[in-house]
This record gives C-alpha cells, structure tokens and sequence, in this order.
C-alpha cells in the first residue's frame, strides 16, 4: 500500500494516542509491585517507624493510619500505611483553580470544594501564568495534616525533608501515577484524613466514574512521597500551565522514573536492599 499523506496522519494519531496511554498509566514497575507486596503482607511491621498515626482513612472507619518513615534512610521515602494489609482509600479534591479547558463538569458534585491549595503562593510564584493548581489538570496528593482542634493529629511532611510541590508516585488501580504533594488535609471535618488525590489523578487511576463527591472506597491504595530538594521539579522542571492531565503528567515523568527507581522492593536486610535502574 502507497505511504499517502492521510496514512501519514492516521499512523502519527495513533501514535499519539498510544504515547498518551503510555504516559497517563503505566504498570507498576517490579520494585514497587515488591514493595507494595511487602507492605501488604507484614502487617504492623510494615510501618514500625510511625512519624505520625492516628489518622483515618474515611470517617467510617478506624483511626489506625499512619505516617510511616521505615524507609527514610534507605530510600528516602515517607509513606502512608493502615493496620493489617490495608493502605489507604482515593477520596478527591477539587480545590485551586477552577474551570479551565479540562473541566467536564464532574467537580461540581463536590460539597466541600476550596478555592485555593496549601501552596498556591510557591505556584504563582513560578510566573507560568496560572495563579493555583487546577485539579482537574494536575495531578496532586493530598498529603499531610493541619488542624488546631483539640487533640487533633497533625504531621508536617516537611518536618522529614519533604518539600512543597515534590514529585510524589501513587500505586492505584494497578498503576503507577506520578503527581506532585500540592495538599494538606485541614481540620474541616470530623475526623484527620488521608487518602486523597486531585480529581486528574484519580480519574487516572479509576476513570471517569470518579466525580468531585465519589472516589475510590477499598483501602488499597499506595501513596508515596519522596524527600529532598532533588523531588522538586521546580519552575522549569514541569510544564505548569498545561491544558491537560496528560501533557502535566508526561512533564514529570523522567523525574518521577528517577526517583521510584531507587526504591528498594524489600526493606534493607531482607535481601535487596537497593532499587532497580529500570525504565518504567
């Protein structure tokens, strides 16, 4: 068959489709399935350093969350683990900047939408054009706690070396997702939370199902955050005034490859105690 200009075209979309696909899901690569595998199947000693705990996961449940640093000096990393084999659910935030060409209407069911994110300053600071994160083009995780209840929990990330805005990996649906920590949860409800994501990101990891007041229940989900200013794409090291989840979510993607990739699957003793150099 003659290579014409219109098989051209068709061949150069699905192309671009099939890089899109690529970009916004990828498998979970060895290391973290072996991490993740870990953490499920240790139980209590799978988070033996708790930075924080106390925390739920929705206000259904129990407050048997934590904050865990057992491999904050391995890996660097800081994650968030239930009792038993649980992790943690997906609930979603619409909060920061509103609209924009990616809003399919599906924030609107959100009850408890806030106009603006924990860092929108450092964001506009960036001089990209935007004055916010847009959760429904970049993919962020609610991470951390403030609150000045009475015996409310709370935990810094930024107490461990995490900083504002840093590449964090989510493991959901199967996936592995990059995003950026672009959160905190406040004391505006019942109970300290964890377990939330920017709609873009959740609909990343379970599709458009996913609204502004229904995410993901089941307490499987792996949220990791990563220390050090060598987290922290940066001005220039993302591609912040983005239109859409896809090309935020491939502007990070190199660094996020980087740093999950010095994960270690099993904790330092049990055998491999360093990440695989893989492409993801």
């Amino acid at each position: 068959m003659p290579f014409t200009p219109w098989l051209g075209r068709f061949v150069a979309v699905l192309c671009l489709g099939f890089l899109l696909v690529q970009v916004s899901a990828r498998d979970v690569p060895p290391n973290i399935r072996e991490f993740y595998n870990s953490l499920k199947s240790n139980g209590t000693s799978s988070c033996s350093k708790k930075l924080a705990t106390g925390f739920w996961s929705s206000d259904g449940g129990s407050n048997s969350f934590s904050y865990c640093g057992d491999r904050l000096s391995d890996s660097g990393i800081v994650y968030i683990k239930g009792s038993g084999s649980a992790f943690a659910n997906m609930d979603i935030d619409c909060d920061g900047a509103p609209g924009g060409p990616a809003d399919d209407g599906r924030c609107g069911s959100s009850s408890d939408t806030q106009s603006i994110t924990s860092f929108q300053w450092i964001v506009k600071g960036y001089g990209k054009g935007i004055d916010d994160l847009n959760a429904r083009v970049h993919p962020y995780v609610v991470f951390g706690n403030t609150g000045k209840k009475k015996n409310w929990k709370t935990f810094n990330p930024q107490e461990y070396g995490i900083e504002p805005l840093s590449v964090m990996a989510v493991v959901c649906g199967e996936k592995l997702i990059y995003g950026v920590w672009g959160d905190m949860n406040g004391d505006d409800g019942d109970h300290p939370l964890v377990g939330e994501a920017s709609i873009s990101l959740a609909t990343a990891c379970y599709g458009k199902g996913i609204n502004g007041n229904s995410g993901h229940d089941e307490e499987d989900v792996l949220y990791i955050a990563f220390t050090g200013a060598g987290a922290v794409p940066g001005a220039a090291g993302a591609n912040w005034a983005a239109k859409s989840y896809a090309d935020f979510q491939k502007s990070i993607e190199g660094l996020g490859n980087s740093l999950v990739a010095k994960i270690g699957g099993k904790r330092s003793g049990s055998g491999n105690s360093g990440g695989q150099n893989c492409d993801v």
